[in-house]
């Protein structure tokens, strides 16, 4: 199994994803350095409690590793922003979560000198601790430089996920899968739970549970088969 060495790991971002991320990579050793403040200090405080509310350019001062779990199209500006200021250093690892961008959205950091990485763990995040046992049943999307990509891989295996490679240019192709199935998952369980309500069925979210996965687990399975095997997870 691919390893990385113990690190200091920054967060920038302290909304549903980050302070997950956090957590998920200090239960693999390493240390965390800071994490940006957030509206719901309360949420994050109970994911990773104690770890110290930094500014941005403070977390990139103190760390080996930053991860930076922002909303989409805030990603770029906020990385861009920190290069102007000098913020990036030599060698420093960067890692963003977004599922919409491969490694070029990091190039003003790559330009300094830091290390680009991209890696999306597919699960609907919720901020709680309960995504750190989903993640270890799940599937990251990695984009790195070919010299760095095990780098990149060995971090999706340290939060418990397969790492499956993504090329920069099937990104956008990955994204729109993955919000396909986002939205149109929400939007139909809606729908029928709404139906449910209005024919008179009590607490029609628990109703459904049982013929939802069960109808998704055989859509899936028949994906695989259509494209190939879906790979086990190795855990």
């Amino acid at each position: 199994m691919l390893r990385t060495a113990r690190l200091g790991v920054g967060i920038i971002g302290a909304g549903r994803v980050g302070p997950v991320i956090g957590a998920a990579l200090a239960g693999a050793g390493h240390a965390l350095t800071g994490i940006t403040a957030g509206s719901d200090r309360d949420r994050v405080e109970a994911v990773l409690p104690g770890v110290p509310v930094l500014a941005a350019d403070e977390i990139l001062r103190r760390s080996e590793l930053v991860v930076i779990a922002v909303p989409t199209e805030q990603l770029e500006g906020l990385v861009g922003g920190l290069a102007e200021v000098g913020a990036w250093q030599p060698g420093q690892l960067v890692v963003h979560t977004d599922a919409a961008f491969g490694t070029g959205v990091l190039a003003p950091a790559a330009a300094r000198g830091a290390i680009p990485l991209a890696i999306h763990p597919a699960i609907a995040f919720t901020g709680t601790s309960m995504d750190l046992r989903q993640l270890t049943n799940a599937f990251a999307a990695v984009t790195a430089p070919g010299p760095v990509l095990p780098i990149a891989q060995a971090l999706a295996v340290e939060l418990g996920c397969e790492p499956i490679v993504v090329a920069e240019e099937d990104r956008a192709a990955y994204a729109e899968a993955i919000a396909t199935a986002t939205a149109f998952s929400r939007s139909i369980v809606g729908q029928a739970a709404g139906l449910l309500a209005r024919a008179g069925i009590p607490e029609p979210g628990l109703y459904l549970s049982s013929l939802v996965h069960s109808t998704v687990d055989h859509a899936l399975a028949e994906a695989g088969g259509a494209t190939g095997e879906v790979p086990p997870v190795d855990q």
